[in-house]
């Protein structure tokens, strides 16, 4: 693969790297963004401290919490930017909103993995869209564009319609920015290392996006 960035191990300091967004999106989304670290990390069991964490944050999810959430600055961001991209936020779920529902639906967060969990409480915390692949998978630096005709995802059956807009590296699409991963870049339990991504959209401030990549590094490089 080549370089994507700069790992942190733990103890490092996470500076968040900038990704590159087509000049197109850039011109007809002003705000839309992408920041990333890599990090040290595999898919495996948490530990107590951090299903814990996830007990203590779902305590604080009530169902009036949940109802209210979308009126809330930064989902309310993800919301009109799925409204402008063609997306119906009530059907397809901003990241925030979806992890809200899930813990309505099953009446907690139930722990899955080190990656999972600590996605979950990231996102939940600052309400910025996390994405997570398995780093080693990359070729070059991640970015946003829009698919060209004929384009699919690694290892899904059909072409993209052209102009999805999808996370990439500097050769091949990676996943849809909101929806499927590339089956060839998922966290799987061969990762090592993963990078993740915040995805920025107008209306979602620096200093959050900076707070969702520092919560979720730390929760993987315990």
């Amino acid at each position: 693969m080549s370089e994507a960035g700069t790992e942190f191990p733990a103890g490092g300091e996470v500076v968040p790297e900038a990704g590159w967004v087509d000049p197109t999106l850039t011109e007809e989304f002003p705000g839309l963004d992408l920041r990333y670290v890599l990090v040290r990390a595999t898919p495996s069991s948490s530990p107590p401290q951090v299903k814990t964490q996830l007990a203590a944050l779902a305590n604080r999810y009530s169902g009036g919490r949940v109802v209210n959430l979308r009126h809330q600055p930064i989902p309310w961001a993800y919301r009109v930017f799925f409204r402008h991209v063609g997306l119906d936020p009530d059907a397809d779920r901003t990241p925030v909103e979806d992890v809200a529902l899930e813990r309505m639906k099953r009446g907690g967060f139930q722990s899955e993995n080190l990656v999972v969990d600590g996605l979950t409480i990231a996102i939940a915390e600052s309400g910025v869209a996390l994405r997570a692949f398995d780093a080693e998978r990359l070729e070059g630096r991640p970015g946003i564009r829009p698919s060209v005709a004929g384009e699919r995802l690694p290892g899904r059956a059909t072409d993209l319609e052209r102009g999805t807009l999808v996370l990439a590296d500097e050769s091949r699409p990676i996943g849809v920015l909101f929806g499927l991963d590339s089956a060839d870049h998922a966290v799987s339990k061969r990762t090592r290392r993963v990078a993740l991504m915040a995805i920025q959209v107008s209306g979602v401030p620096d200093i959050a996006v900076e707070e969702a990549i520092w919560l979720a590094s730390g929760i993987l490089r315990a």
